[in-house]
């Protein structure tokens, strides 16, 4: 699936965390547990619902590898990685209005 037509761009990073998990595969390729310890304080429940977010927009993808215990790597798609420059701006905007 790719982006839903007639949904605002802004709706792919609503929610809280969504923003936080980005930011996190922006660095690369990371499993569930590794993002669950990176964001302290998310519930299983809430990283699944905004990596499914993220991934029906277009902006993340799931690979799964058929090993024992299967082994699932999150990373962010060519579209995904478009959104490096905005969480800059983003940033530096909160910095400058110490927020």
């Amino acid at each position: 699936g790719g982006p839903r037509p007639g949904r605002p761009a802004v709706g792919a990073l609503d929610g809280e965390w969504t923003i936080l998990v980005v930011r996190d595969l922006l660095g690369g390729t990371r499993r569930f547990g590794e993002l669950r310890r990176s964001l302290a304080g998310i519930s299983p429940k809430t990283l699944t619902d905004r990596l499914r977010g993220l991934e029906e927009h277009g902006l993340v993808e799931r690979r799964i590898y058929a090993e024992v215990p299967p082994r699932v790597e999150y990373s962010l798609t060519s579209a995904g990685r478009t959104l490096e420059p905005v969480l800059v701006a983003l940033s530096q905007w909160g910095r400058s209005h110490s927020l």
